[in-house]
C-alpha cells in the first residue's frame, strides 16, 4: 500500500491518487501540443510527414491502449475523413499482409516497450510503412524506432491498471484527429482553435466533478458487490469506452465483465442479464450532434426495455438528463461535453467503479494477480 498526498488529501492506493490525477495529466500533455489555445504545429511536424498523403491508417495496440485505438477509429473516420483499422497488436504480425494496404501505422503503448505492440511496429517498419509512437516514455523504444513520437504526459503511473496513461492517450489521439483533419482541409482553423479550448474545458470539468463521482461510484460498487458478471453497453465511441470499463473491472477486481455494442445486447448477451448480472450503460449525449441525439434515443429505449425485464441498471447520463432517472435512480451525471469528448470524461467514473469494487473484495488493487505494468515477453 501506497500513501500519497495530493492538494492535502491522502490517498491510500496509487491507483486512486492517479485517478484524481489526470486533470493536471491532461493539462501537461495540452501544455505540449497546445500554443494559443490552439494546435502548436511543432510537435505535429513528424506526424504530417508520416502521414501526409495516407488515405488509411492502422492502429496498432494491446490492452487499454486498444480502446483508445478504437475511440480514435472514431474521431479519426468521422473527423478526419481517414479509413481506420485497429487491430490488436499480438495478431498484425501474423495478418499484416491482409490488412489496409500502404497505410500509416500508428501503435499506442503506455510503456513504449510492450513486446507484441513492438513487434507490430517493427513488422510495419519492415514493409517500408511510415510508423507513428504515442507512448507514455518519450525515449522508450518505440518512440525511437517510429517515423514520430507523439507522447503523452501523463507522468509516472505507479498502480498496474491504467488510468491516467489511459485518458492522456485518448487526448493525443483528439490532438492528432483534429491535425489530421486540418492538414487535409476538412475542418478550418477557427474549427480547430473551438475544439481545443473544448478540451481545456474538459480538463477542467474533470477536476471539478472527480469528487462527487467518487461518492457515487463507491455506492454503486456497494450495490453490485454480490454480480457474477456486467455488461458495460455503449454506442459510438462510447463502446470503446464501454469496453475499457470493463477491462478495468476485470482486472481490479477480479469480476467478470464484457463491453458491447447497446446495440449488440439483444442478440445474445442478454440472457445473462439480471439480478446478479447488472448492466452499465453509458448514455450520455450531445445535443449539438444530431447523430448523438439518435444514439441517445436509442440507448434510452433500451434502458427502458431492460427495465421493463427486470434488469438492474447503472447509467452514464448527461448533466441535463430527466429521462432515464425516472427508470433508475443509479445514475452519474457527466459535465456537458462535445460527442468525441465525452469518452475522456466518463471513462472517470468507471475506473473509480473498478477501484471502490476492488476494495471491497479486499483486493491489492494497484498490484493485481498475474498482472504487470508492461507485459515485455509475448
Amino acid at each position: 500500500m501506497v500513501e500519497t498526498v495530493l492538494e492535502d488529501r491522502v490517498f491510500a492506493h496509487s491507483m486512486l491518487r492517479e485517478i484524481y490525477e489526470q486533470p493536471d495529466a491532461i493539462a501537461a500533455t495540452l501544455r505540449h501540443y497546445m500554443l494559443n489555445e490552439s494546435l502548436n504545429p511543432e510537435p505535429f511536424k513528424a506526424l504530417a510527414e508520416a502521414l501526409r498523403g495516407h488515405e488509411r491508417i492502422v492502429i496498432a495496440a494491446s490492452g487499454s491502449s486498444r480502446h483508445a485505438g478504437l475511440a480514435a477509429e472514431i474521431m479519426l473516420e468521422d473527423l478526419a475523413g481517414l479509413t481506420v483499422d485497429v487491430e490488436y497488436a499480438s495478431e498484425y504480425c501474423y495478418r499484416s499482409t491482409h490488412t489496409l494496404q500502404s497505410p500509416g501505422v500508428i501503435v499506442v503503448s503506455q510503456s513504449g516497450e510492450t513486446a507484441d505492440t513492438l513487434a507490430a511496429l517493427r513488422e510495419a517498419t519492415a514493409r517500408g510503412l511510415s510508423t507513428v509512437a504515442i507512448t507514455n516514455h518519450a525515449g522508450s523504444t518505440m518512440a525511437r524506432e517510429a517515423t514520430a513520437s507523439l507522447p503523452t504526459y501523463a507522468g509516472t503511473e505507479k498502480a498496474i491498471p491504467a488510468t491516467k496513461s489511459f485518458t492522456t492517450q485518448l487526448v493525443v489521439l483528439y490532438l492528432t484527429t483534429l491535425y489530421m483533419a486540418r492538414l487535409r482541409g476538412r475542418m478550418t482553423n477557427h474549427a480547430v482553435s473551438s475544439l481545443c479550448e473544448q478540451l481545456v474545458e474538459v480538463g477542467e470539468a474533470l477536476r471539478s466533478a472527480l469528487p462527487e463521482w467518487e461518492r457515487q461510484a463507491s455506492g454503486f460498487a456497494e450495490r453490485m458487490r454480490g454480480a457474477s458478471a456486467v455488461l458495460y453497453l455503449g454506442r459510438g465511441i462510447h463502446y470503446a469506452i464501454a469496453r475499457e470499463g470493463a477491462l478495468k473491472l476485470k482486472e481490479s477486481a477480479y469480476m467478470q465483465a464484457e463491453g458491447y455494442p447497446a446495440g449488440e445486447l439483444k442478440h445474445g448477451p442478454n440472457a445473462l442479464v439480471g439480478k446478479n448480472a447488472p448492466l452499465v450503460v453509458l448514455a450520455t449525449r450531445d445535443g449539438n450532434d444530431p447523430d448523438s441525439m439518435l444514439r441517445y434515443e436509442k440507448t434510452l429505449q433500451l434502458v427502458r426495455d431492460m427495465h421493463t425485464q427486470g434488469a438492474e441498471i447503472f447509467a452514464l447520463i448527461s448533466e441535463d438528463d430527466v429521462e432515464i432517472p425516472l427508470i433508475t435512480a443509479n445514475v452519474i451525471r457527466i459535465p456537458r461535453a462535445s460527442e468525441y469528448l465525452l469518452s475522456v470524461l466518463e471513462v472517470v467514473p468507471l475506473q473509480l467503479l473498478a477501484y471502490f469494487s476492488a476494495i471491497l473484495r479486499g483486493i491489492d488493487v494497484d498490484n493485481p494477480r498475474n498482472l504487470v505494468k508492461a507485459v515485455v515477453q509475448e
